[in-house]
């Protein structure tokens, strides 16, 4: 029977891997919901309290396109058109050699973002945001060539900033809906 076989595990097995799913915590995140009753968010750029010229601007921008990329709000400029305020600063950032060469020649370094951000509604109350959702740590190469290693450090803060943003947007999605 060519073209019309079918698999015996179809049906049973989709149920089989619903059912685990569940029943291990995870569940379906509906976007749709937003970030409850918060329908217009206004982020303000960042402040710079590390050595790290222009960072504020990439976690900033990490931000607006996370909240663009969810689409569940509406990004508007001004705080007093906005039911959510976001603002803080970006502390300074540690770097640290990983992994050495025989030589003591540093291979990889890590690079820990923290950040000091701040939520509130609207009329001014305070939405909590757990520390640990504001720091995270990337490892990248390093190199003979400084510039190769600087762009490597700019890309692990790139890709810290993003992680970041997600968390930040995930725990207000937890936090504010009901």
């Amino acid at each position: 029977m060519r073209g019309g076989r079918r698999c015996r595990f179809g049906r049973g097995g989709a149920l089989l891997l619903l059912a685990a799913t569940l029943g291990c915590g995870y569940q379906w995140v509906r976007y749709e919901q937003g970030l409850g009753d918060v329908r217009r968010v206004a982020i303000e750029t960042l402040r710079n309290e590390s050595y790290e010229p222009g960072v504020e601007m990439v976690v900033t921008d990490a931000l607006l396109r996370e909240f663009l990329r969810r689409g569940s709000v509406r990004l508007v400029e001004t705080p007093r058109a906005a039911d959510l305020v976001l603002s803080g600063a970006v502390l300074p950032l540690q770097t640290r050699g990983r992994s050495f060469s025989s030589a003591v020649f540093a291979l990889e370094y890590e690079v820990v973002l923290r950040l000091a951000l701040e939520a509130r509604r609207g009329d001014g109350a305070p939405v909590p945001l757990h520390g640990s959702t504001l720091q995270e740590a990337e490892i990248y190469l390093s190199s003979a060539d400084v510039e190769v290693t600087r762009k490597n450090r700019e890309e692990a803060i790139r890709r810290l900033a993003g992680v970041l943003a997600g968390r930040v947007h995930d725990v207000l999605a937890e936090g504010l809906v009901p």
